[in-house]
């Protein structure tokens, strides 16, 4: 688990053990949560008005019920400011992915997406299901392949192949497209890895339930190794009473670009509050053996 090759925070290249569990071959899919959402009635973080006593210090302009929303530059910006490309949209949520009515149409078969913590939550437990840890979601993400960089093998485009969602060109104002999506792809467009779990690289970002440190090391109590790079295709999030920890997200997304942020990998991870919610995170469930 982890590595020494690439982001800081995956270091260091470790052991781990996991129990036997069965994974979700797909990411969770706007079809599937609508059938959630029909039969509880669940209202997910985005669509809920923030409570201005969690968040002393926001703009009472963005007090409303809403989400991130990634928005391509129309030219060249500095990499250092991230609100370049990103901003809180008044009425984005998994229903209108980029705040607008009707945005859900024909897609039916992506990923959801601008799902918090507590919302992937709710419906593994609808579902029967979990979410995974960390090492499950990497042992599965590896697909047996415990010594190549990607899910697939060791070159990032074997053949020239594009394997998965991912960002082709610069980031993140010019977009080529080359895997045929600028966006979300349908789940299981790409191939899958050596388990068959298909999107387990791009397309979106994965909630886990481990809590997020700066490397393993530290998790394990080995004592503290530089903090990681910059945080890929996401805001920053300040610590609130909301959001005092982070939690691992996993995978990278069709936002991960070579020349920006290399996490499309099973070893990356990056940390969220978990009251994030973005157009680039949704999930996956797990059962125990």
């Amino acid at each position: 688990m982890g590595s020494d090759r690439f982001y800081r925070e995956e270091r260091p290249l470790h052991p781990a053990v996991v129990g036997g569990f069965w994974i979700d071959p797909r990411p969770v899919t706007n079809a599937e949560f609508a059938r959630f959402v029909e039969a509880t009635g669940y209202r997910t973080v985005a669509e809920r008005v923030p409570e201005a006593a969690l968040y002393p210090d926001a703009d009472p302009a963005l007090l409303v019920a809403g989400s991130l929303v990634f928005t391509k530059p129309a030219g060249p910006v500095s990499l250092r400011d991230y609100r370049a490309w990103w901003s809180y949209r008044s009425g984005a949520c998994w229903r209108r992915p980029r705040g607008e009515e009707g945005a859900l149409d024909a897609l039916d078969d992506h990923p959801v997406v601008h799902v918090a913590h507590e919302d992937a939550l709710a419906y593994a437990a609808w579902a029967g299901k979990r979410l995974p840890t960390e090492a499950e979601w990497e042992f599965a993400a590896r697909g047996g392949l415990p010594e190549s960089p990607y899910a697939w093998g060791d070159e990032f485009t074997p053949g020239g192949r594009l394997m998965a969602n991912t960002w082709q060109g610069r980031f993140p104002w010019e977009n080529l497209a080359a895997d045929g999506y600028e966006d979300t792809s349908p789940v299981g467009t790409f191939p899958p890895n050596g388990f068959g779990l298909y999107d387990m690289i791009g397309n979106v970002w994965e909630w886990t339930v481990t809590p997020y440190t700066p490397n393993h090391a530290e998790a394990a109590g080995r004592g503290p190794l530089a903090a990681g790079e910059r945080a890929c295709c996401s805001p920053p999030r300040a610590a609130t009473d909301a959001a005092a920890a982070r939690l691992v997200v996993k995978g990278g997304s069709h936002l991960c670009s070579p020349d920006y942020c290399t996490r499309y990998r099973p070893s990356a991870r990056q940390g969220e509050a978990p009251d994030t919610a973005t157009t680039h995170i949704g999930f996956r469930c797990v059962v125990r053996d």
